[in-house]
């Protein structure tokens, strides 16, 4: 079935809840997004907000027990993920939904050759012989930026650097040229230069397969040119959500406006770096009212006892807050500060 407005994926009212001994824990707690197709997606947030819960519940991996998906829809161009039967969902998974895992070291077999590893996905999903398999196992690896592929693909994965291993792990998704790339956290552990060319890496060979791509990560600097759209998230719901450059420019929620002040100024040659205050919630034991309220600078008693409505401010820019719009005309109001929209050029 296909989409008729180029839209690929569409999340609606997804909830994934695990059970633990101090209770219900909601990990994804009725979250609504869509990607259209050819276009990257950038999903943000501090740790334990459900990027890497929402991502993995997408791919239909949250492991039960303790989790489950309890509800919602995942559409990929019309295909609801979560109606389809085991055998169903294994011929998406890695053919036409690919996923980039936070550390490759532990999402590579470490008793298998790395060729072995590529090729198990081709043969797989595409019916390739073992001569073709390999031989596209090189030419992925020599596609990612590897250097002598042959000798390469017959080494073990504690054999090559912490940046090898998360080219092959980007190799290994792209075998396949799937609909949809998720990259969870794909420069954790790296230093800066490795970052940038893996980050590099990902929107050339992105736009080399013309796949849509969602880019978790809790690093508002990585999306900043990468990504055609932000969501934000908190607690396990959407916080806001608007095309890139609109929410750089015009951040609509104090959240977002506090994780924009983290991010280090280069420009300036002595600063305090700020942070928010206080710890997010405990995911089991959810405050009354607006899930930030404890730890937001601008909550008002409403904000401790009811919970907020979901603003548009703007076409496709939307927040979680009850003073929205406030906070959007304040920071509209800020031209020149350093919150401002990335170089999409």
């Amino acid at each position: 079935m296909s989409s008729s407005n180029g839209e690929l994926l569409s999340v609606k009212n997804l909830r994934t809840y695990f059970e633990t001994e101090d209770g219900v824990l909601k990990a994804v707690d009725g979250i609504d997004f869509e990607l259209s197709r050819g276009q990257t997606l950038g999903i943000v947030g501090e740790s334990g907000s459900g990027k890497s819960v929402a991502s993995l519940s997408i791919m239909r991996l949250i492991p039960n027990p303790p989790g489950k998906i309890v509800s919602g829809e995942v559409k990929l161009d019309g295909d609801d993920l979560l109606k389809l039967s085991t055998a169903e969902i294994r011929k998406v998974r890695g053919k036409r939904v690919a996923m980039i895992f936070q550390d490759p070291m532990t999402s590579l077999n470490p008793f298998m050759r790395i060729s072995k590893q590529l090729m198990e996905v081709t043969q797989l999903h595409l019916a390739y012989s073992s001569a073709q398999a390999y031989e596209h196992a090189l030419e992925m690896l020599e596609q990612v930026g590897i250097a002598d592929a042959r000798a390469r693909a017959d080494s073990y994965p504690h054999e090559l650097s912490g940046g090898m291993r998360q080219r092959v792990m980007i190799a290994m998704a792209l075998s396949c040229r799937p609909e949809l790339l998720i990259a969870d956290e794909p420069t954790t552990a790296l230093d800066v230069t490795i970052q940038a060319q893996i980050l590099e890496l990902i929107k050339n060979l992105k736009s080399e397969t013309r796949a849509s791509v969602i880019l978790i990560t809790h690093d508002l600097g990585v999306v900043a040119g990468m990504t055609d759209h932000i969501v934000v998230m908190y607690a396990g719901k959407i916080f806001e959500c608007a095309p890139t450059p609109e929410l750089f420019a015009r951040p609509g929620n104090p959240y977002t406006r506090g994780l924009l002040r983290s991010v280090p100024d280069p420009t300036a040659r002595e600063q305090k770096l700020y942070q928010i205050p206080g710890l997010p919630p405990d995911l089991a034991r959810m405050p009354a009212g607006c899930p930030f309220a404890p730890r937001c600078e601008r909550a008002e008693e409403i904000c401790h006892r009811e919970f907020p409505p979901f603003v548009q401010l703007a076409h496709a820019h939307f927040s979680l807050c009850h003073f929205a719009n406030e906070v959007y005309a304040s920071a509209e109001s800020q031209t020149g500060s350093r919150i401002s929209p990335p170089d999409q050029a």
